[in-house]
């Protein structure tokens, strides 16, 4: 009895903890974006975040998938940072994130 209850309150926690680490990530990649604004006056796709050595640690990437969508033609530019669960991993059913220029996260719910 006492492991059908502990059990679900531990996986939540793992994957409360996993998210935790995502969003963490995300608010990284975010701070580097406005770096790259200020140097640069556009911002960074994946690509030119990963040539400048960033990558997801082992831990958040081993759970997500990570994409920036830039729009440097908008006044002013934009971007969209999304984090993925893998399918199969204990995140899968989590849901995915994303945060943007403005500093909106969504879901709400998970923020």
């Amino acid at each position: 009895i006492l492991a059908a209850i502990a059990l679900p309150n531990y996986s939540e926690y793992v994957k409360k903890a996993n998210r935790r680490a995502a969003q963490a990530q995300m608010m990284d990649i975010s701070n580097r974006q406005q770096q790259f604004l200020f140097a640069n006056r556009a911002y960074a796709n994946k690509t030119t975040l990963e040539s400048s050595g960033y990558g997801l640690p082992t831990e958040v990437s081993a759970k997500y998938t990570y994409a920036v969508t830039e729009d440097n033609t908008a006044t002013p530019p934009t971007y969209l940072i999304t984090l993925t669960p893998i399918v199969g991993s204990s995140q899968a059913s989590d849901g995915a994130l994303s945060l943007n220029n403005n500093g909106t996260k969504t879901p709400a719910s998970k923020w």
